[in-house]
C-alpha cells in the first residue's frame, strides 16, 4: 500500500479517536439544555417551570366560583425527575369579590397553593412487564385563602376559614390512543370529601416536530371527562332549596374540551382551550348546581368557558 495512504488513514482514525473522546466528554459531567433543565451524566437533576394562565370564569368542579376572568401565575422546581416543588395563586381581574362575600381583591390574590409532590413516568424499559408507558403522581397541597367572611382584615379561624389542605393521586395512560388520565382527590380538613375524575381523549399532531421524536410543534386534543363526588364532598358545595347540605353522593361535572398547543421553541409553549361543562346525569346534583354561584345571579348549571396558559421550561 501507497506510504502516502497509510499515512492518511491513520492520521483520519487519530482524528475519528479524538472527535469520539470530546463527544464522550460532552455527553458526561454536567450539562444543560432549555426545557429540559439541568443534567449530570445524562441524568436529570432539576429543571424549573414557569406559566402565566387566564381564564375566562373560575371554575371548581364546574361550579362557578367566579364568573369573570382570573390570571393564575405558577412556579415550579422538578428534581431528579421524581420530586415536585410548587406554588401557584389565583388574582381576581374584577371587583366581584365585593358582591360574592369575601370583598374586593381585583388585581389582588385570593389564593395561594404551594405543593409539593412525587412524580414519574415508568416505561416498558424500565420494567419489562409493563404493557405501555404510565404516568403516575402523588401531591400535597395546602390551599391558603386570603379573606375570610368575617371581614376584610380578620384572620381566617375556625368555620369562617375556608383555608384547606388536599392529596390528589394522578394516574394516566399517554402512549395509549385515547389517553386516559384518572385522578383521585382528598380534601383533608374543610369537609374530607373525596373527589374523582376520568378524563379521555386524543392528541391530534397538526404540525410535527423538525425532527423525528419531537413533539409537535401545534397540535389538538379533544377530550371528555366526568367528575363523581362522595356524600361529603358534594354536601360541601351543593344544596336543597332550603339551604341545608345535599348530603348525597353523585356523578359531578361532565367535560367536553378542546385544547391546542403551540411548540414555540423548545423551552416555551402557548396552550388554549374551550371548554363545556354541566352537570349532566344525575337531577339532584344538576339542580342543586343552578343554586351554588355565590351572588346568585346565575340559575345554570352549565358553562362556556376557555383560556390561555404561556409555559416557560428551563
Amino acid at each position: 500500500m501507497n506510504p502516502k495512504c497509510i499515512a492518511m488513514a491513520c492520521a483520519a482514525a487519530l482524528c475519528g479517536s479524538v472527535c469520539a473522546e470530546d463527544e464522550k466528554e460532552e455527553a458526561a459531567g454536567w450539562a444543560y439544555n432549555p426545557g429540559e433543565g439541568v443534567s449530570f451524566n445524562e441524568q436529570p437533576i432539576v429543571s424549573a417551570e414557569f406559566s402565566i394562565a387566564w381564564d375566562s370564569k373560575y371554575l371548581t368542579y364546574g361550579l362557578i366560583d367566579n364568573p369573570d376572568p382570573i390570571l393564575t401565575p405558577a412556579a415550579s422546581l422538578t428534581l431528579f425527575d421524581w420530586v415536585k416543588v410548587g406554588v401557584s395563586a389565583i388574582f381576581d381581574t374584577t371587583k366581584y369579590g365585593k358582591g360574592a362575600g369575601y370583598y374586593n381583591r381585583a388585581w389582588d390574590w385570593t389564593e395561594v397553593d404551594p405543593e409539593i409532590g412525587i412524580s414519574h413516568s415508568f416505561s416498558p424499559e424500565d420494567f419489562e412487564w409493563l404493557p405501555t408507558t404510565v404516568d403516575l403522581s402523588v401531591t400535597y397541597m395546602y390551599e391558603y385563602h386570603t379573606w375570610s367572611s368575617t371581614g376584610p382584615d380578620a384572620e381566617c379561624v375556625d368555620e369562617n376559614d375556608p383555608s384547606t389542605q388536599f392529596i390528589t393521586v394522578e394516574a394516566g395512560l399517554p402512549d395509549l390512543w385515547f389517553e386516559p388520565v384518572f385522578q383521585y382527590e382528598r380534601d383533608l380538613f374543610r369537609d374530607e370529601g373525596t373527589y374523582l375524575n376520568l378524563e379521555v381523549g386524543h392528541t391530534f399532531p397538526i404540525i410535527d416536530g423538525d425532527e423525528e421524536g419531537d413533539d409537535p410543534i401545534l397540535s389538538i386534543k379533544p377530550s371528555i371527562a366526568q367528575g363523581w363526588g362522595d356524600w361529603r364532598r358534594v354536601s360541601g358545595y351543593l344544596s336543597h332549596r332550603n339551604g341545608e347540605p345535599l348530603e348525597r353522593a353523585g356523578l359531578m361535572d361532565s367535560w367536553l374540551k378542546l385544547t391546542a398547543d403551540w411548540n414555540i421553541c423548545s423551552f416555551l409553549t402557548l396552550s388554549g382551550y374551550v371548554a363545556y361543562s354541566d352537570y349532566i346525569f344525575d337531577r339532584h346534583t344538576r339542580e342543586a348546581a343552578r343554586r351554588y354561584e355565590a351572588t346568585g345571579k346565575y340559575d345554570d348549571s352549565f358553562n362556556f368557558t376557555c383560556g390561555l396558559c404561556l409555559t416557560a421550561t428551563f
